[in-house]
């Protein structure tokens, strides 16, 4: 019997505040995701249990396994996601104009989770090693260079977001390295030059949505449709809301189908639990970030801090990008809310994200 429950024994050392954060807000977003679509034929809730489900063996696994083994799979783990990221231009399934999934019957794959998994192990490992020289430019624009492969292939699917997200954690886990503040100056200036030729590669929609953020009375019937209803949907939820099921904004249609499960749930939770509610996930969210902070503290190695702080940012960015552009103070670039939105990839790669950061505590100093 001790055999048995030998493998499993390291479990006793999770972090029990981000185990129960976590499944709290998956718990959130299944109850939602239900409420979202309850007047009509919907069952992404039942199936947003599956991928719990499914994700769970992910993140005791995750946990489990020994994290510092990645180190030796960055550089093959970097590839495969150039690889799936590459081969949706060939074999992905477009949807409304864009490739990004691949159809696996069970479950839309998004490579793009994979590759911030893969850029985040990669950065943990170069930036990890403590005999590489960081006041040396090269052995900054060098990952910086691996980075732009894989933001450009997103980025062309397209899905400026997602790549947006892996400029961020390369920009956090080069600040907590302790690159040189000329360095980081340096990179921030080449990311200020190159915004007008980002411009120009922007696709009209996306070019469309930022000039709805800086004139917000633009084009109400259109490209500002869904920002002005996510305002309507959580101004209207007051300080209680409207009651779980009762929100009209999504029921009646105003807040399309299409989106209300995934990137405006935050405006769907607001409406039907009002500021309180919302502020009580927000809270939750917190909590879960300051144990991914104690954790990345409380790593023995370089390559766990970073990781989990690449993770961290993952997850923050999500969250802030999120919010932020269904309360209107920020474009809509299309970004789910991390382990509430609907989505199979989405969920079961922040799930294998969490799970890695718990190996990184159990295996804590």
């Amino acid at each position: 019997m001790d055999n048995l429950r030998r493998p499993f024994a390291p479990l006793r050392r999770l972090d029990w505040v981000a185990l129960l954060c976590t499944y709290i807000l998956l718990g959130i977003g299944v109850a939602f995701i239900y409420s979202a679509g309850y007047e009509r034929e919907n069952t992404q809730w039942i199936r947003q249990i599956g991928f719990v489900l499914l994700g769970t063996p992910l993140y005791f696994g995750a946990a489990l396994f020994d994290y510092r083994r990645l180190r030796d799979w960055a550089y093959p783990l970097y590839l495969m996601s150039l690889l799936l990221l590459a081969g949706l231009f060939f074999f992905g399934m477009s949807i409304h104009g864009a490739r990004r999934w691949y159809n696996l019957g069970f479950l839309m794959f998004q490579p793009a989770e994979v590759a911030k998994l893969a850029a985040i192990c990669l950065l943990a490992m170069w930036f990890g090693d403590t005999l590489r020289n960081l006041r040396r430019p090269a052995n900054v624009m060098v990952p910086l260079a691996l980075i732009l492969i894989p933001f450009a292939l997103i980025a062309a699917q397209p899905d400026v977001g997602t790549g947006f997200i892996l400029l961020c954690i390369f920009g956090a886990i080069v600040f907590s390295a302790g690159v040189s503040w000329k360095l980081l100056g340096l990179i921030a200036l080449l990311g200020v030059l190159s915004l007008p030729v980002a411009w120009t590669m922007l696709r009209p929609y996306h070019r469309d949505r930022i000039m709805v953020y800086l004139e917000p009375d633009r084009d109400p019937l259109g490209r500002g449709w869904n920002r002005r209803q996510s305002e309507i949907a959580i101004g209207s939820g007051g300080l209680h809301g409207k009651g779980f099921k009762q929100g009209t904004q999504n029921v009646l249609g105003f807040l399309p189908v299409t989106v209300a499960p995934t990137d405006f749930i935050y405006s769907v939770i607001a409406e039907e639990k009002g500021f309180i509610g919302s502020a009580l996930m927000l809270t939750l969210y917190s909590v879960l970030f300051v144990a991914l902070a104690r954790t990345s503290l409380r790593s023995q190695d370089v390559f766990g801090r970073l990781m989990t702080i690449g993770i961290l940012t993952m997850l923050f960015t999500h969250v802030t990008i999120n919010v932020a552009m269904t309360i209107g103070l920020m474009p809509i670039i299309g970004l789910p809310l991390p382990l509430v939105s609907y989505g199979g990839s989405f969920v079961l790669s922040m799930m294998l994200a969490l799970g890695l950061a718990q190996s990184v505590y159990i295996r804590r100093s």
